[in-house]
């Protein structure tokens, strides 16, 4: 497993940096649709007055460590395409942000890491940037252009969006579709527990959420679980690769084992024992998918 997690580690570590657009580079990626012109206006918000332009939904993108939101637009005679690039830190914090706001509703397509949408707006994620594009009005011809506008843009920002890594690792028996998501952090209302990779799963009528602690190095992973067992009042005695139960008062039992920068888990919503319902099996799974 220790092999396993190094290799794992050194794959995240060779990782192409991707670098950050600017909001002049941005415009410069839009890509020229017949019948469509590019307005030569771009406003640019950042972390002090991001509230201006989308109040209150404003602490959510800072808590995925937004950096800079980029505002584009197209015209045509009345019509307009309005495109909102929000540039985050790093790749994991667009794809979290993109993640948060998913809807089975939408319809899903292949564009850059992933796209959701209708005939009006769409949503899709690439590189550090999170693109929302929404139309003045709704119809086919306005939803083929915001898809040819999301493949030209994206195809510039990362040809090679994707989701994160880690997830290929996570079982695919009982995953709900299109839940996997990442949470910078207060995981499950735990300021400590950061950089969680998580999917949902269903067992019958029972749901319960698969996590994976990405904590970077042995000794933090050491320290993190150090707080949790603090805050659940238990004597810390654990070791790499045996796994263990966290009593946490507010969230229920939490079937973990740690191994070098790891931390994996299982989480029933319901604030049950997760083994009642065969969740510790796709925990065991997981363990061994890293293997």
């Amino acid at each position: 497993m220790r092999k396993k997690l190094l290799n794992l580690f050194c794959f995240f570590c060779f990782i192409p940096v991707i670098s950050a657009q600017t909001p002049q580079e941005l415009k410069s990626y839009l890509p020229v649709v017949p019948g469509w012109t590019i307005s030569p206006d771009v406003e640019v918000f950042r972390p002090d007055n991001l509230y201006n332009r989308i109040n209150g939904a404003a602490p959510l993108f800072l808590e995925n460590n937004f950096r800079e939101m980029t505002s584009m637009v197209y015209t045509k005679g009345d019509d307009y395409i309005t495109i909102q690039a929000y540039r985050h830190a790093t790749p994991l914090d667009a794809f979290g942000m993109y993640a948060s706001e998913r809807s089975p509703d939408m319809t899903f397509y292949r564009i850059g890491g992933e796209a959701q949408g209708d005939n009006i707006g769409l949503y899709c994620f690439a590189g550090c940037i999170y693109l929302k594009m929404q139309a003045s009005n709704e119809s086919d011809e306005i939803g083929e252009t915001l898809r040819t506008i999301a493949k030209g843009l994206t195809a510039k920002i990362d040809p090679d969006a994707t989701y994160p890594g880690l997830f290929k690792y996570f079982p695919v028996e009982y995953k709900q579709d299109r839940s996997e998501a990442y949470t910078t952090s207060n995981y499950i209302g735990h300021e400590f527990l950061k950089g969680v990779y998580t999917c949902n799963y269903k067992i019958g009528d029972a749901e319960g959420q698969l996590f994976a602690i990405d904590a970077k190095s042995k000794e933090e992973a050491q320290s993190v679980l150090r707080k949790y067992f603090e805050f659940a009042k238990q004597p810390f005695d654990v070791r790499e690769g045996i796994s263990f139960v966290i009593k946490d008062k507010y969230n229920g039992d939490i079937p973990c084992v740690w191994d070098r920068q790891y931390i994996l888990g299982i989480f029933h919503e319901k604030g049950e024992d997760s083994s009642g319902y065969n969740f510790g099996d796709i925990l065991e799974q997981l363990i061994k998918n890293i293997e």
